[in-house]
Order: structure tokens, then C-alpha cells, then sequence
């Protein structure tokens, strides 16, 4: 059986492409599109008429690819901005209309818990309790790990897009907008915060998206490169903070020049820069490890095995 993944980021687009057998996969077709349907838009609770396009023009790209695969099974993901949109059923309308894909509206627990799903496959997870965090346009997932068990999962509706717009006015971003991000982060993570003291994870666990471009700086600075099969990707703590000062004081097209940086990511990385920093200063987490699995590859595991969690207090609104 073959199948279709797409995730509907807020900023990023992602098609997977899998053949399935037996339970295990083989992903054959990966693709990104910068849709950023969340620009200029979001912090209003709306999709802007030129975002739809830009969600149509991705879609129907994607939709291209899924047919030349002969592929009639397909699962479609709709995240943060989406799931925020006063428009949204308009533009669920519209994508059936005229894609032929019907997405689902995921919920911020549910997409912790697919991020959690697929970080676990892609790491050897030991039992030191851990925090991994999944840095969206429109939200943030935090889920505190011991193993494979999740014991603690929240999402966000503070992601990077959002940020930038509500902070991110000069570039290279100023002092006091620095400071702004952080009291903003320190206000509204304190279930974080609160969390963090209660379970005292040691490892901060980066899934995918701004940590894999973290990770390919990283590797160019060190000239030590990952096979592209790999599921951890390299970093150190050290050499990420380092990496953080270097993108926080550089304007745009300096932060383009640094190796291993890519256009998509280059406008969201310093928000995402700061976020990180301020979570590993405030909580005193010791090391870091980067999974390239997240929420499309947890949301492809959900669905060729689905796999269940001993439902907690925390968990009491999750739908799975």
C-alpha cells in the first residue's frame, strides 16, 4: 500500500510519499514548499487572500506528485494557523473544491502527540526525562518525555510567525525587542516553567524544522556531515548557543551568508533563536539532541500503527 502525508504548517508545507508493508515504511517522496499561510495574517485569526494562494498553488503542486505515485490515499494535516482561522472552513472548502484533498484540523494535543510518536521512533530514547520541543510558525509543542512515555505534553499558540510579528521589527533584531520576546516567553510558558521544576527534564530533545538547520550549521563549522538517512542529527550545546549570538547579531542577508543556512528558515531562525535560548537558561537543561522526525513522520506512525498512551490528568483533552 502506498500513502500520502501532508503537513500544513503554518510557515512550511510537507509531503511524504511512503510505500507501507507489513507495519514498517519506506518514505520513497519528500517535498517542502514555503506556503506561509500564517504571514501577515495570524495575529488577526485570518488566512489573507493572498496566503490562499499560496495554500492552493502548494496543494495542487503536492496533488501533482501524489498522482504521478498513482497514490489514493492521502492524509492531510492542518495546524496552528489554520486551527485558529475564522476562515477556516471557507478555505477547507476551498482546498476541496479545487485540490480534491479534504485536510483535517488537527488540535494542538494532537499535534504533540504525533511529534512525540515520531521523535520516539527516531531516537534510541533512554530513561532520562526529557523535553522535546517542536517550534511551528503558529505554536510551540512542548512534551516532557521519560523513555517513550510521555508525562507532561502542552501546546502553544506562540510560534515564530507570531513572534516576528509582534516583535521583530528591525533586523538585526534590537535589545529591547529581545527583551520584550523574553518577558513575553516567561509570561506565557509558565505551565512550562511549572512543569519543568515538577518532572526536571536533563535533555532538551529539537524536533525537526528550525533544529535541523541549526544542526547543518553545526556540521559545516565542524566539517562533519550526517549520511541523509540518519534520524539524530549533530549538535552541541555549546556550539548551538554559539550559533545563536552569530544569527541574533546578523541582519538578513548576512544571516543568509552563514553556511548551511536556507531561505526558509531565515527570517523565523532568530525568534526561533531566542526561544531556544531563553527555555535551555530558564530551565537549566544540560545537553541537546535534534530528531528529523516530527509531526508528518509521528502523523504517517499514527496511521500504519496506531499507538496508544496511558491517558493522564494533563492528557484529559487529547483526541487520538
Amino acid at each position: 500500500m502506498n500513502l500520502a502525508i501532508i503537513d500544513m504548517g503554518t510557515s512550511t508545507f510537507h509531503l511524504l510519499l511512503v510505500k507501507v508493508a507489513n507495519e514498517t515504511f519506506e518514505i520513497f517522496h519528500k517535498e517542502k514548499i514555503a506556503a506561509k499561510i500564517g504571514a501577515n495574517g495570524i495575529s488577526e485569526g485570518y488566512i489573507n487572500d493572498d496566503a490562499i494562494e499560496r495554500c492552493l498553488s502548494a496543494l495542487k503542486s503536492f496533488k501533482k506528485q501524489i498522482d504521478a505515485a498513482h497514490i489514493h490515499k492521502v492524509h492531510a494535516f492542518a495546524t496552528s494557523a489554520i486551527r485558529n482561522a475564522k476562515n477556516q472552513q471557507f478555505l477547507i472548502q476551498k482546498i476541496k473544491e479545487e485540490v480534491g484533498i479534504e485536510p483535517r484540523v488537527i488540535s494542538g494535543m494532537e499535534e504533540a502527540f504525533y511529534i512525540h510518536y515520531g521523535v520516539c521512533r527516531a531516537l534510541n530514547m533512554d530513561t532520562d526525562i526529557g523535553l522535546i520541543m517542536d517550534i511551528g510558525g503558529g505554536s510551540i509543542e512542548f512534551i516532557i518525555s521519560q523513555g517513550f512515555e510521555p508525562i507532561w505534553m502542552k501546546s502553544f499558540e506562540i510560534g515564530g510567525q507570531r513572534m516576528m510579528e509582534k516583535f521583530h521589527e528591525n533586523d538585526p533584531i534590537t535589545t529591547p525587542e529581545i527583551s520584550a520576546i523574553e518577558s513575553y516567553l516567561e509570561i506565557n510558558l509558565q505551565p512550562l516553567f511549572e512543569a519543568c521544576d515538577l518532572y526536571k527534564p536533563k535533555t532538551l530533545i529539537g524536533s525537526s524544522g528550525t533544529f535541523e538547520t541549526l544542526s547543518e550549521i553545526y556540521q559545516r563549522k565542524i566539517n562533519k556531515y550526517t549520511q541523509q538517512e540518519e534520524t539524530e542529527l549533530p549538535i552541541s550545546q555549546n556550539g548551538m548557543l554559539q550559533i545563536f549570538q552569530e544569527i541574533i547579531a546578523k541582519n538578513k542577508q548576512e544571516r543568509l551568508l552563514i553556511p548551511g543556512m536556507i531561505e526558509l528558515r531565515v527570517d523565523m531562525i532568530v525568534v526561533a533563536s531566542i526561544l531556544i535560548q531563553f527555555i535551555l537558561k530558564r530551565t537549566g537543561l544540560e545537553t541537546t539532541r535534534i530528531s528529523s522526525y516530527a509531526l508528518k513522520e509521528g502523523a504517517l506512525l499514527q496511521t500504519i500503527k496506531p499507538h496508544t498512551i496511558k491517558i493522564k490528568p494533563h492528557f484529559k483533552n487529547i483526541d487520538i
